[in-house]
């Protein structure tokens, strides 16, 4: 007690230290120095007074979480700091009956009380402050859970990994890791643990296979002229091959598409990867890709004579006859449509040494989209079977070749749909009479064409694209088709959401339940066998044009939506039908990586052949 009475009269004077019964300490410097005390012989150095020293000298003994507590409150930090300023502010009395009166604090004693209970469970804890947990260091992990680690991440950023130590540059020759990511980035499922036997490790297939030719993957269009094409770059196995597509032989739409590989890319030694053109019937053999720009490559084949046949031309061209249209010459007995073979033969033989291709992309879906879009083969009278791909764009749906013929190249927009005006069809009877079905066309057009006057915006994109010879059919007198002359549709500008008061009267067969369908009598069809049933049709326009692209209109039409796979559209002023069949293959790689880039697309293939 006399010890604590002695430090209760040093208090320092002035600011924040008054003696007891208001007069100022003689001591200024504060607290003893002297070891011994609480958390590990730490003294206090600012008191409140005797009657807290002297319930800290009795916890002495306590190497307790409840002893810190108090240490903390005691020595000002924590909650109790503010102690110190509400002294500040008291006088001489209030601080004598402040010292007067017992130091306790609730949470003070539920610390204490869970300590003492820690402190028999333990056996007492450490007076101090507990040590930091320890570092670990990336380096000091095991090899096996690096490997895991490294595996995981993307490939691309392997290499900068390898550059930080010696460590890790060494485990990434493991090839669990590069196997991985073949795997899970290319979708290579082979068994790439047989390539050991070639010396080849599945770091030089990821790095000087996949990797290298990453840019050519996906869907491409062949710039051959107006006939264009579809190619599907993919891993294939341990290859990197490039599919050709073909539309299945005329008339037979609802058949699979074809498909034949023009060039492969695969690793044969650890040097590089071989390209081989596959063009010919003598096998693979030397070739070379160029990655021109970012959505451009071209391919070349430097062994030519590998594509000719002993028999010459006239062999060349019967297997290519075959190949193409599944017949011979003399089958074919429309002479009109034995020169347009001929032609394409003459034209697509020029390109068999060098190709260039540009990026396509499939359509993106949106929920209120009337069908699922995307690929469709379709009948183009004395042209066969082309691809069109269909694209809706808010009140609007567009169908664009991506193989073409020389009256309506590839890239154009065969058919565009206004999805605003529903065509509700007659009964079964009338839809035999062709001038029933151009009356009811008619109207809708007339309809159109107010609107496009009311609005000004599509006022000028209607009279900028109209022909003269979208005026010329009536239903008395329809146009026959010419045979220099092919279908095909140009887009609009227009952009919304479908629907509008025509299309709500129309009667619940009209609305997807099925209706009874026929073709007017004198309406053509390369293929009898369409639906005798449909969901809807809209009115639409085509784009009919002379041979090279000449003067081309567009002219009215129907569009009839048959089922989730199938739609067709009525060339009312040709007077011939064609039928579209979905393309059931799966394409990778091949999502437009945005709206927008999709739009620039059907741009970028359009701008080339117009």
């Amino acid at each position: 007690m006399a010890t604590a009475r002695g430090l209760r009269g040093r208090r320092p004077a002035g600011r924040g230290w008054r003696g007891r019964g208001g007069a100022p300490a003689r001591g200024g410097a504060g607290l003893s120095r002297g070891r011994g005390g609480l958390c590990g012989g730490a003294v206090a150095r600012r008191w409140r007074g005797g009657a807290a020293l002297e319930r800290a000298q009795r916890r002495r003994q306590w190497p307790s979480l409840g002893g810190m507590a108090v240490c903390a409150r005691l020595c000002g930090v924590g909650p109790s700091r503010g102690c110190r300023r509400r002294q500040q502010r008291r006088g001489p009395a209030e601080t004598a009956a402040a010292d007067s009166e017992p130091d306790t604090d609730p949470e003070e004693e539920r610390i204490e009380a869970s300590a003492a209970v820690l402190a028999g469970v333990g056996g007492g804890l450490c007076a101090g402050p507990s040590p930091p947990p320890p570092r670990c260091s990336l380096l000091e992990l095991p090899p096996e859970l690096l490997v895991e680690i490294f595996a995981s991440l993307p490939g691309t950023d392997l290499p900068s990994l390898a550059q930080v130590c010696t460590k890790f540059r060494r485990i990434l020759h493991t090839d669990t890791i590069w196997r991985r990511r073949c795997r899970e980035e290319y979708g290579v499922c082979e068994n790439l643990r047989k390539l050991e036997i070639t010396g080849v490790s599945c770091r030089d297939v990821y790095a000087k296979l996949l990797h290298r030719y990453r840019h050519i993957l996906g869907l491409w269009q062949p710039d051959i002229g107006p006939y264009g094409g579809l190619l599907n770059v993919v891993v294939d196995g341990l290859f990197i091959i490039g599919w050709m597509y073909l539309p299945p032989h005329d008339p037979h739409v609802d058949d699979p598409m074809r498909f034949k590989p023009l060039f492969r890319i695969h690793l044969m030694e650890r040097k590089a990867a071989t390209v081989e053109c596959m063009y010919g019937h003598k096998g693979p053999h030397h070739g070379h890709i160029q990655i021109v720009k970012k959505d451009e490559f071209s391919t070349k084949c430097n062994q030519t004579d590998h594509h000719r046949m002993s028999g010459g031309r006239q062999e060349e061209f019967r297997t290519w006859l075959r190949e193409e249209w599944g017949r011979t010459l003399e089958d074919i007995f429309h002479e009109h449509m034995q020169e347009l073979i001929l032609m394409k033969f003459i034209y697509t033989s020029q390109y068999d040494n060098c190709l260039t291709y540009r990026r396509i992309y499939l359509p993106p879906s949106r929920p209120d989209d009337l069908i699922k879009p995307g690929l469709f083969k379709g009948t183009y009278g004395s042209h066969g079977l082309e691809i069109v791909m269909l694209s809706f764009h808010g009140r609007r749906a567009r169908g664009t070749k991506i193989t073409g013929d020389p009256n309506i190249p590839a890239g154009q927009q065969t058919v565009e749909i206004d999805l605003r005006h529903r065509i509700q069809l007659p009964d079964l009877e009338n839809q035999r009479n062709f001038n029933e079905l151009s009356r009811l066309v008619l109207e809708v057009r007339e309809r159109v064409r107010q609107e496009q006057q009311e609005g000004g915006h599509e006022a000028g994109e209607g009279r900028g694209q109209q022909g003269p010879r979208e005026s010329q059919p009536s239903p008395a007198q329809p146009r026959v088709e010419a045979p220099s002359r092919g279908p095909d549709g140009t887009p609009g500008e227009d952009s919304g959401k479908p629907g509008d008061a025509s299309a709500a009267a129309e009667p619940p067969a009209q609305c997807g339940q099925g209706q009874p369908f026929v073709l007017p009598v004198g309406v053509s069809s390369r293929n009898e066998d369409y639906p005798r049933t449909c969901r809807m049709c809209f009115y639409g326009t085509g784009l009919i044009a002379g041979h090279g692209f000449t003067s081309p209109e567009r002219t009215p039409g129907v569009f009839i939506l048959f089922d989730e796979d199938r739609f067709g559209f009525v060339w009312l002023e040709l007077k011939s039908f064609s039928l579209y069949s979905r393309v059931q293959a799966t394409f990778r790689n091949a999502d437009a990586p945005s709206p927008q880039a999709f739009d620039e697309m059907l741009k970028n293939i359009q701008s080339l052949t117009s």
